[in-house]
């Protein structure tokens, strides 16, 4: 099994999603019981669209309670880099992609949250390719395709939200 990842957020970011997952595993969990009940009460579950819409819900805010408590587990809660230059976990990154410049955050997707930046994570092709790269580095990465998309690093900017 994989290690698993670490993610970078603020302060604010982390405190954000603590208490989306308080409120989930709190007043969510308590709302969406109360609604698969009464939905049971209703009679043959079989052909009851209130019963398997609310249980469909809470399957998906069990999934999200999953992915908080493992994002939260595993966040590393401080300001972001300073850049020097050097792509980081939570820069910003200015790249020539493919021959398109591009400018996105090199992080989580929950860190930019309200932000209007493109998100890569650092696990995906670009994030591995770029991470730990200089400004004016130049390398490649496999699309799922199997085509190898250039890429070159025109700068490296400090996040700040």
């Amino acid at each position: 099994m994989a290690e698993p990842t670490q993610t970078w957020l603020t302060q604010e970011a982390y405190d954000r999603l603590k208490s989306e997952l308080d409120e989930l595993t709190g007043t969510g969990r308590r709302e969406i019981a109360a609604r698969i009940e009464a939905a049971r009460e209703e009679g043959d579950l079989k052909e009851n669209g209130g019963y398997h819409a609310a249980k469909d819900e809470q399957g998906k805010m069990e999934a999200r309670i999953r992915d908080l408590e493992e994002l939260l587990k595993h966040a590393v809660v401080g300001e972001a880099p300073e850049a020097s230059g050097v792509v980081e976990i939570g820069t910003v990154v200015t790249a020539e992609v493919f021959g398109d410049e591009e400018r996105f955050l090199l992080g989580s997707r929950e860190l930019a949250d309200g932000s209007d930046l493109d998100v890569y994570s650092a696990d995906s092709p670009l994030g591995v390719a770029i991470l730990g790269m200089k400004v004016g580095e130049e390398t490649s990465y496999a699309a799922p395709n199997g085509k190898q998309i250039p890429v070159k690093v025109l700068a490296v900017e400090t996040y700040t939200g």
